[in-house]
Formats: C-alpha cells, sequence, structure tokens
C-alpha cells in the first residue's frame, strides 16, 4: 500500500487524525522538501519533532529523489506500507500526481488521505473561492532568463473579471548552472521569492508586454506564511505592498480583480491603511 498524506500547512500537528493513523501504520515514511515547508522546515529540530509525534523515523526526499528514484519508493510499497507526506494536499503540486499514476500503473493500490491547501486556505483573505481564474507561477528571474509565459494567463483573468492567484518560486537543492557545465552537481543555497521580489518582476512584464494587465495602483493582497500561527496578510496596491516588510517565507500574491461588497468589507481588515492605523 502506498499512502499519499497532506500535513496542511501549520507545522507537524496539522495532520488528520486518519493521517496520523495511517503514518503510525507504515513501515516506511518520506517526507517531500521541496514544493512547499511547513511553518519548521527553517528550523534545526523540524523533523525530530515530526518524529516524535507521529512515532517513526521519516527519510526526507528531495526534489532528486522522487523525480529521478521514485521507482525504489514504489518497489517497497509493493511488500510493505509506505507513507510519503505532503506540504499541504497531495495534490497541489503535479509531482504527487505522477507518483500516483506511476503507482497505479504497476498496480499498487494508493489511498490518498486529503488536508488544507494553499488553495482553499487563500480564503482567508476575504476574496470568494470561485471568483478565482487560473493560478499562475512567479519564477525566479536571472540576467539571462525573464520569462513572461504566466503574463497572458492573468490578463485572461483580469478580463473576466477574476482574481490571480500567484505562487512564488521556491528554490531547494537546485543545481547551480556553473556546476551543471563542469559536470557535477553542486546546489544553490535554499532561496524564497518575496512579495517585493514578485511584484517588481511582475512590473517588468506589464512594461514589456504592455496589454495593461495591471499597473502599480492594483489592488492585491500579499500573505506570507499562510496556516502558520504568525500568517501576515495585507491588502494595498502593488505600490504600496513594496514596502511591506511580510518577513520569513512562505510568501504568496493576490491580484484582485472585481469585488463583491462582501469582498471588499473584508478586505479592509486587512488593508495597509486600516493597519497602519
Amino acid at each position: 500500500m502506498l499512502y499519499i498524506i497532506g500535513l496542511g500547512l501549520g507545522d507537524e500537528r496539522d495532520i488528520t487524525l486518519r493521517g496520523l493513523e495511517a503514518v503510525r501504520s507504515c513501515d516506511k515514511v518520506y517526507v517531500e522538501a521541496y514544493t512547499s515547508l511547513l511553518s519548521f522546515g527553517l528550523a534545526s529540530d523540524g523533523l525530530s519533532r515530526m518524529e516524535k509525534l507521529y512515532g517513526k523515523d521519516i527519510v526526507v526526499a528531495d526534489r532528486e529523489m522522487v523525480e529521478e528514484h521514485a521507482d525504489a519508493i514504489l518497489r517497497e510499497a509493493s511488500d510493505s506500507n509506505v507513507a510519503f507526506l505532503v506540504v499541504g494536499d497531495p495534490f497541489g503540486a503535479t509531482t504527487h500526481t505522477d507518483l500516483v499514476v506511476r503507482a497505479k500503473k504497476i498496480g499498487l493500490e494508493v489511498r490518498v488521505i486529503h488536508n488544507a491547501s494553499v488553495m482553499n486556505a487563500i480564503g482567508i483573505c476575504g476574496l470568494q473561492l470561485y471568483r478565482y481564474g487560473e493560478t499562475v507561477s512567479i519564477p525566479f528571474f536571472t540576467d539571462t532568463w525573464r520569462p513572461d509565459s504566466f503574463y497572458p494567463k492573468i490578463h485572461r483573468n483580469r478580463q473576466l473579471g477574476l482574481h490571480t492567484l500567484c505562487l512564488l518560486d521556491i528554490r531547494v537543492k537546485e543545481p547551480s548552472f556553473e556546476s551543471l557545465c563542469r559536470g557535477k552537481k553542486c546546489y544553490e543555497p535554499p532561496r524564497y521569492m518575496q512579495i517585493h521580489t514578485a511584484i517588481n518582476q511582475l512590473l517588468e512584464i506589464e512594461e514589456s508586454n504592455g496589454k495593461s494587465a495591471y499597473d502599480a495602483e492594483t489592488w492585491c493582497v500579499g500573505i506570507a506564511r499562510l496556516g502558520y500561527e504568525d500568517q501576515k496578510i495585507v491588502a494595498g496596491s502593488m505600490k504600496d505592498l513594496l514596502d511591506v516588510d511580510f518577513g520569513l517565507p512562505l510568501h504568496c500574491l493576490v491580484i484582485v480583480g472585481e469585488t463583491h461588497p462582501v469582498e471588499e468589507e473584508m478586505l479592509d481588515f486587512y488593508s495597509i491603511k486600516s493597519i497602519n492605523g
């Protein structure tokens, strides 16, 4: 049996009771560590706290292990119970869908236990979930790579009056370009995109495309550490949010579309003017 279990967004305690029972029944437990992170993800004792609560030794699965060596995990699940723990909900990232497909192709039984993810918890900002358009990802720009594939999607959402959830880049255990050129992997330090970086990149792409999808006065909601005890939510124009210190990762950004009066009332609680008094 292969269990794929959502951990939620906060810390190790956000696992569901059903998920915890499944973990404790397994012979081997993995936790993915690259599509997101829990609130303890930056703390050295995070894994030990997780192991203590769950009562199991846990193997940290990085991108390389899951994408290049998933067959080993599936082989283990062929004759024992294996848990694969995912921050948020199991289907918040396409990698986990691929794992399910591969498991089913070799006849493995798969059980999925869901949990909260950014895709539904984002409702805390007050914008109604059914008024969101396509979600986009904003990657880190480099000197030679400045992709804008997200721009037409935002433009289309804006034309339809829909909100856009922007997921900001996470780079964990990424090999440097120089090391790949030398044929020997050397990994970059972890990087987590912050809201001000995302906004600056969005404004740069708007300037180069010129379709008026948004501008510096467009209202957005910046969210940091969604689901954590110290989550931070601030609403304001892109220009205003550039000056807000959102603190530690993870960050995400919502570009606001047309709003209902109830949404506007909720947004007002988080507006930069209300917060600053």
